[in-house]
C-alpha cells in the first residue's frame, strides 16, 4: 500500500551498532539524519489510551537489508514460503469448508470465567492429581537430526507440543515508505518487563531472497508494532499469512484498519481493531545456523524493545496495569491450522516458602516422606 510521503529526521548520532555477529564483534553504521516517511495523521475517536514506558533512543540497528528488490527476488520468497507449506502439509483437510460446516458453529455465548482447579484439597508433596493415567504409557525418544528426519517433522512436533502460543500480529514498513506488511507470528514471547523486550523468532535468514517480509522490514528500519489478535477479528488476521509477494499489502487483504498514530514509530500502523498493542524497536537481531544443512542460515532472532503501549479504555484498569481477559479475548496458536480461545481460567496462589511449606522443617519433611517412597 503506498504510503504519503511526508519528510522527518532524526537527531544525528555519531554511531549506531549492530549485535548480529556470534563473536561479539560490531558494525559501527554512520547515522546522519534519516529521512523517514509518514502518512498524514487523520483525526481517530478516543477508543485508546496510551501508556508511556521509557523509550530508548533510536535501537542499535544492523546493516539493513536493501529495499530495493526486483520481483524475481519477492517472487522467490513467496515461491520459497509456498514450497515450505507444501512439503509440511500443513492443511489436513482436502476440502476444509466441508469439514468446518460439519462442525457446531462458534460459540458466541462462550465468555471468560475462573473455575476451581482440578484439585482445591491439593497438598505438598501430593504429585500430579486425578486428571494424571494411573498408568502412564512410557515415553520415546526422539533425536531432532535423526538421519532422514526431515526439519519439516520438528517444526510440526513444536509447533503441536509447545501451545497455547501467543501469537504477534506485526506491523511494518519499507524503508522508502512504498509498502506496508501485516503478519502474524507464534514464535513470540515477551522476556522483559524493565525493560519491555519481546522475541521475534523467524523461520529463514536475513538474505533478501529468502527473508521473511516483516523481517526484512524491521532490520531495514529498526521499528515495528506488535498487536495482540482478538476473537473479533481472527479470520481478518489469519488472512494476512497470506504467500503475497513482497510489497503486496496485507492491510488490504485483511480489511483491517491502519491507524497511524503511534508516538515513538510514527511511520509504523498500529491495528485499530486491536485492543492491545505495542510500539516497538529493534533492539538486537541474530541468524542461526542449520543443524540439518550445515552452512545454511536457517532461523532468525529480534527482539524488540516496547516504547509505548496502546489499550483500549474498556479493556484496561484505572492504574493502567491490568487488561480485562474478557475484553481482551486473546487468540492463540496451536499445531498445524488450529486456533486457540481464552475462554476459562483458573487461579493458584503463588506459595511461601515459610509461611505455606513451613520453611526447612516443612521442606525437611517432604523430602523424608519421598524418600520413604
Amino acid at each position: 500500500m503506498p504510503v504519503p510521503m511526508v519528510q522527518r529526521c532524526l537527531p544525528t548520532r555519531s554511531f549506531l551498532f549492530c549485535n548480529l555477529l556470534p563473536d561479539g564483534k560490531r558494525f559501527p553504521i554512520p547515522s546522519g539524519p534519516l529521512p523517514l516517511l509518514a502518512p498524514p495523521r487523520a483525526p481517530q475517536p478516543p477508543r485508546a489510551r496510551h501508556i508511556s514506558t521509557h523509550p530508548s533512543p533510536w535501537p542499535p540497528s544492523c546493516p539493513p537489508v536493501s529495499s530495493r528488490h526486483t520481483h524475481s527476488t519477492s517472487n522467490m520468497a513467496a515461491e520459497n514460503t509456498a514450497n515450505w507449506e507444501a512439503s509440511i502439509k500443513r492443511n489436513p483437510h482436502p476440502d476444509f469448508k466441508q469439514v468446518e460446516n460439519s462442525r457446531p458453529p462458534f460459540d458466541t455465548a462462550s465468555s471468560f470465567h475462573y473455575t476451581q482447579t482440578p484439585s482445591p484439597s491439593w497438598t505438598f508433596g501430593s504429585g500430579a492429581n486425578a486428571l494424571a493415567p494411573a498408568s502412564p504409557p512410557p515415553h520415546v525418544a526422539i533425536d531432532p537430526y535423526a538421519p532422514g528426519r526431515p526439519a519439516g517433522f520438528n517444526y510440526k512436533l513444536l509447533i503441536s507440543a509447545v501451545i497455547p502460543r501467543p501469537i504477534a500480529f506485526l506491523s511494518t514498513r519499507a524503508p522508502d515508505g512504498t509498502s506496508t506488511n501485516l503478519a502474524p507470528f507464534s514464535y513470540f514471547q515477551v522476556i522483559s518487563h524493565d525493560p519491555p523486550l519481546f522475541t521475534l523468532g523467524f523461520s529463514g535468514p536475513l538474505d533478501a531472497a529468502r527473508a521473511k517480509d516483516s523481517l526484512r522490514n524491521l532490520h531495514a528500519t529498526g521499528e515495528c508494532v506488535i498487536n495482540i489478535i482478538g476473537e473479533d477479528y481472527i479470520e481478518a488476521a489469519n488472512s494476512a499469512s497470506v504467500n503475497a509477494p513482497y510489497g503486496v499489502s496485507e492491510w488490504d487483504v485483511s480489511g483491517l484498519t491502519p491507524v497511524y498514530d503511534c508516538e515513538t514509530v510514527p511511520q509504523v500502523a498500529r491495528v485499530k481493531e486491536a485492543v492491545f498493542s505495542v510500539e516497538g524497536r529493534l533492539e538486537s537481531v541474530r541468524e542461526f545456523e542449520s543443524k540439518a544443512t550445515p552452512g545454511k542460515k536457517s532461523a532468525t532472532l529480534a527482539i524488540v524493545e516496547g516504547t509505548r503501549f496502546w489499550a483500549r479504555e474498556d479493556a484496561i484498569n484505572e492504574e493502567r496495569n491490568v487488561l480485562d481477559p474478557k475484553v481482551l479475548r486473546p487468540m492463540s496458536r496451536l499445531g498445524g491450522i488450529t486456533y486457540g480461545r481464552v475462554t476459562e481460567a483458573l487461579e493458584l496462589p503463588r506459595p511461601d516458602f515459610e509461611k505455606d511449606l513451613g520453611g526447612a522443617e516443612g521442606a525437611g519433611k517432604l523430602q523424608a516422606k519421598r524418600l520413604a517412597n
